[in-house]
């Protein structure tokens, strides 16, 4: 009881109400009650006519509305407004129709929908004698001019990415499919933040379970501020505790284009560049939007190098530590003669060497990521030699542990998407061969494997590309097939229009 009493307001405290009164004054207590302590918030008051009886207020955040549109079209206009006696069920309707030269007006009798929405960038204006705000559309604030995407350049293809506006980013995705089938549906996430992001999906296209379990996870979301897209995939994600990504995302409109009409839906977020993907399937992570403007021939060749680039990254140093450390007849003569005089004075096993110099890339890549460009790129490369040549001068390192995490630490700039995941199946397979050899290296593939087979992502298999046995699903895995014979969409992404091209078309 004690704590029920304290949760409760004092007495003699009025409640703030949740709809508007029909006094000017009233309405205008509760607002700067609830908007107290806040210079940002104009108020604008006027008198209609010079009398005292006709009273309006504009109220807007400073920085967030545009203020040429303001005073022309809200503020000048009620200064030549000749207040007549009109009936209150007519007055807002004579303001929005008749005063206010804005592109979107509405009004709003519920008190909290109309903070939020003067918190987003409106002008909310304040009539005397009615019980509703009239919201002006007028945001104004500074944005990012639109640029290439620094993770995702190209040499062919579009130059333009998304920025942290989220209608612009709705734009350019609009832009490139004029099309009354794509819906988009805002809502908001954060019960503090009340960060707006909008659901994009192509009716008929989009599996109707996949858009309804995006909103039942949703709506399960319960946290203060959504700041940045990681924050959401993290609490709706599949497979919570794998490393592998089971949403993805873009930066660039083109690829969120080209995944819609694959029948996936984007999660756009105000205030982030990266757009939301879903489902995310396991060779997406080969997949390149450059793959698709480039030669197909060209392009497959391409796809294979970065599926032998994962290999490379990923077991590398575990190969090369189960030949030297078990299985050493397996090695030509000559080249063992050659690692065995290499390893002569070097204290450490093969395992450690590996260790310390996959730890020691890793390092210095993340250092040339958070330096600035030009002293990352100095830091990196120095760095590298540096520590590389002092390392096998002093015996610290083998020379052929340097190739080898030279090798893996080159290949895993071939597959961008996963350099954390590649990092730690790396130390995976490093570990299980340092005990067992090639059968512990086998091993650890195997567990691989059916930890892959088991992930879904909305309801696909991880692995569903790659495992049908359906020649169509196969077109766009390991080579990407030419335009004319990638006729149909993923089985299992769409089943409503399947068609992606007119497979009557003759081949050139």
């Amino acid at each position: 009881m004690r704590l029920r009493r304290s949760l409760q307001a004092p007495a003699g405290q009025r409640q703030t109400p949740d709809a508007f009164d029909h006094s000017y004054d009233e309405n205008m207590r509760t607002l700067k009650k609830i908007l107290a302590n806040d210079d940002l918030i104009i108020f604008r008051s006027l008198t209609l006519d010079g009398q005292d009886n006709h009273r309006c207020c504009a109220v807007y955040v400073d920085g967030m509305v545009d203020s040429d549109l303001i005073h022309e079209n809200v503020l000048a206009r009620l200064q030549d407004f000749h207040w007549q006696q009109t009936p209150e069920d007519e007055l807002l309707s004579l303001f929005v129709k008749r005063i206010v030269s804005a592109g979107n007006v509405t009004t709003e009798t519920k008190v909290n929908p109309a903070i939020q929405a003067l918190l987003y960038g409106n002008v909310l204006l304040v009539v005397d004698g009615a019980s509703a705000v009239i919201l002006i559309e007028a945001k104004g604030w500074e944005k990012r001019a639109i640029s290439e995407p620094e993770t995702e350049r190209v040499v062919r293809g579009p130059r333009e990415g998304f920025i942290e506006n989220i209608v612009t980013n709705l734009v350019m995705i609009r832009r490139k499919v004029t099309n009354p089938n794509l819906k988009m549906v805002y809502r908001e996430i954060g019960t503090r933040t009340k960060t707006k992001i909008c659901i994009v999906y192509l009716e008929g296209v989009s599996r109707k379970e996949f858009l309804d379990e995006l909103q039942r996870r949703l709506d399960q979301v319960q946290m203060d501020g959504i700041l940045e897209p990681e924050y959401i995939i993290e609490l709706i994600r599949d497979a919570p505790l794998s490393p592998f990504e089971t949403l993805g995302t873009t930066e660039r409109p083109d690829t969120a284009v080209g995944k819609l009409l694959e029948g996936r839906i984007l999660v756009v977020v105000d205030g982030s560049p990266f757009v939301i993907t879903l489902p995310y399937l396991f060779v997406e992570y080969f997949q390149a939007n450059k793959d698709y403007y480039d030669n197909y021939f060209y392009s497959s060749v391409n796809r294979l190098l970065r599926y032998l680039s994962f290999f490379l990254t990923t077991s590398t140093p575990a190969i090369f530590v189960a030949l030297t450390t078990f299985h050493q007849e397996m090695i030509p003569t000559r080249l063992l003669f050659s690692i065995s005089a290499a390893k002569e004075g070097v204290p450490f096993p093969t395992v450690v060497e590996a260790l310390l110099m996959l730890t020691a890339f890793q390092i210095l890549r993340e250092a040339g990521v958070r330096l600035p460009s030009p002293v990352g790129q100095a830091v990196s490369i120095v760095g590298a030699l540096i520590l590389g040549e002092a390392a096998v001068t002093a015996k610290i390192i083998s020379a052929p542990m340097v190739i080898v995490a030279a090798l893996t630490g080159i290949t895993s700039f071939m597959v961008p998407e996963m350099p954390g995941v590649a990092f730690l199946l790396s130390i995976f397979f490093l570990l299980a061969s340092s005990f067992l050899g090639f059968f512990g290296y086998i091993f650890a593939v195997i567990a691989l494997t059916i930890h892959l087979a088991g992930i879904r992502s909305f309801g696909v298999t991880y692995l569903a590309s790659i495992t049908s046995i359906r020649l169509q699903d196969l077109k766009d895995t390991a080579i990407r097939a030419p335009w004319w014979w990638m006729t149909y969409r993923p089985r299992l992404l769409t089943h409503n229009d399947r068609r992606l091209a007119d497979p009557g078309r003759p081949k050139p």
